[in-house]
């Protein structure tokens, strides 16, 4: 009989043991996921950790219920986020290594390009006045105090400009308001030569409507008309890769960047531009010049150099001469600053019928943790921070990525070219977070601004619609598109909440420049937050 008791005693305990550890306590765990937030308690869950000998970045005053000690009542909401201990890390003192370009180095560069420009614009003018045609002539004046050039010069191993660089906002009213003395095509539109395949299914970048434009300072933007309203959204038959480009996707794209503090997009702004006078009237490109024309209606109007897409019908126009679009601001050039173009590991097939290996295989990311560059360092989790970005603003058509080659494995991704998101507010395309979903990882420092940013005090749709208001052709985006941004940010926070309770926090949440991703993946054998 006492045999008896003791088995059933030990059977009882066993069967709570098991119940406790497999149900109990992963709902203990994701306490309070349900409104976005996770327990990261304790004082070393505050501080990121050492990366290359660099002093750590402190995430001082932040509290364990994930709020500041500042009153909530003063100022904006996007005042008050930048203000919040997470928008204000104290960061590494900046060596020369951690810098992307020294100053002698950048001044010394763009005065010889200055010096080209005007020995190439006095040979133009001679060249035009032996033809007896008129060119408008612009002074040009280099700045080395420029907006533009403070941007070159502060991007770091880091980001492309810290949070409290006063050349950024400037860089942004020089861009809406400098006067323009130069167009031309971009330099891979330049590079088709006009010469398109029509049989491509995905057509190659430079058919795209874009153009170079230099301002006065000599600064270089590269501006993308509006091609779409804002109200319209991406037709239901349309595959991503023929996709509209939008200049609205440009400019919020910059500003969701800014807020999710990886500022890892370079400035844009909107503007309005004259496209007679500060594109036609400006260019020294016959080509450009040859694909303007003017419509029935008595507007200004021009289309792109590719065959297949020079016709009237796909052209742009002006009302009669001013026409919306976005400017987005040049990085260094790769002569001074060489990056490289990687492909994006959850590219799409970009196909009417293919799959790619990640859509179909569920263990895709536990292979690519073996492989260079993701077996180690942050590359991977990189990655999931653009999946999360690209996610938010619904872009599909992300098949590379790019980084500067002086930072190696532990640099940034930029997120460049974001004209095709936005395309569709009514439409979560979840497959965007694949990398997320599938490897089960991400940033702390990630999550806990994705968790600040769910808080009605700093929700994400308000505090982007004051940052949007900034810009001169507000409204950037419309209301549903701003609504469709809380929407998915749940959908992401609900997604981590489920790897959290498949693996554990110690085993999704981790510490930013982790020193190792290769499988196994256990506590012991990565930098994981405690």
């Amino acid at each position: 009989m006492r045999r008896d008791r003791l088995f059933l005693a030990t059977t009882l305990t066993a069967i709570f043991s098991a119940d406790l550890y497999f149900i109990l306590l992963p709902k203990l765990r994701s306490v309070g996921l349900g409104s976005g937030y996770f327990c990261l308690c304790g004082p070393d869950n505050l501080t990121l950790p050492r990366h290359g000998g660099l002093a750590t970045p402190q995430l001082s005053n932040w509290t364990l219920d994930g709020t500041t000690s500042e009153p909530a009542d003063w100022g904006s909401k996007l005042e008050r986020l930048f203000a919040h201990s997470l928008y204000n890390i104290q960061t590494p003192v900046l060596g020369a290594e951690e810098r992307l370009l020294q100053t002698v180095q950048l001044m010394d560069y763009y005065r010889r390009k200055v010096s080209r420009w005007e020995r190439h614009m006095h040979l133009y003018s001679e060249a035009a006045a032996v033809s007896n045609v008129s060119v408008t002539e612009h002074e040009v004046t280099f700045d080395p105090d420029a907006s533009w050039l403070k941007f070159h010069l502060g991007i770091s191993r880091y980001a492309l400009y810290s949070r409290d660089d006063p050349a950024i906002p400037q860089l942004l009213k020089d861009m809406q308001s400098m006067a323009v003395i130069s167009a031309d095509y971009t330099q891979d539109e330049k590079a088709l030569k006009g010469a398109c395949d029509c049989t491509q299914v995905v057509k190659p970048s430079g058919h795209h409507l874009k153009l170079a434009l230099k301002m006065q300072n000599f600064a270089k933007a590269m501006f993308k008309p509006m091609r779409q309203q804002r109200d319209q959204e991406t037709p239901e038959d349309f595959f991503y890769f023929v996709d509209f480009q939008r200049h609205n996707a440009e400019i919020a794209a910059f500003h969701l960047d800014r807020i999710l503090d990886f500022r890892r997009v370079p400035p844009v702004a909107g503007r309005l531009v004259n496209v007679s006078g500060e594109v036609l009237h400006v260019t020294h490109n016959e080509d450009l010049r040859a694909v303007f024309f003017t419509s029935p209606a008595n507007n200004t109007c021009f289309f792109a150099k590719c065959l297949y897409v020079c016709k009237t019908e796909y052209a742009v126009c002006g009302g009669p001469d001013l026409l919306e679009g976005s400017l987005s601001a040049y990085l260094p050039g790769l002569s001074i600053a060489p990056r490289i173009s990687i492909p994006n590991p959850w590219t799409r097939s970009y196909t009417f019928t293919g799959r790619e290996e990640w859509e179909v295989n569920p263990f895709y990311c536990d292979t690519l943790k073996q492989m260079y560059p993701y077996n180690s360092g942050n590359r991977l989790l990189n990655i999931v921070d653009m999946s999360i970005f690209d996610f938010l603003t619904s872009n599909m058509d992300r098949h590379h990525y790019e980084i500067f080659t002086k930072f190696g494995d532990e640099g940034f991704l930029l997120h460049l070219d974001n004209a095709r998101g936005f395309g569709k507010h009514s439409q979560d395309e979840m497959s965007i977070l694949a990398p997320l979903s599938q490897c089960c990882m991400i940033k702390r420092s990630t999550l806990l601004r994705l968790q600040l940013l769910a808080q009605p005090e700093f929700r994400l749709s308000d505090v982007m619609r004051e940052s949007l208001e900034g810009d001169h052709l507000q409204p950037v985006l419309t209301e549903p598109h701003l609504l469709a941004l809380d929407r998915r940010l749940q959908k992401v926070l609900r997604t981590v909440q489920r790897c959290i309770r498949r693996l554990g926090m110690d085993e999704v949440i981790t510490q930013d420049f982790v020193k190792s991703t290769a499988t196994p993946q256990t506590a012991a054998d990565m930098k994981k937050v405690r």
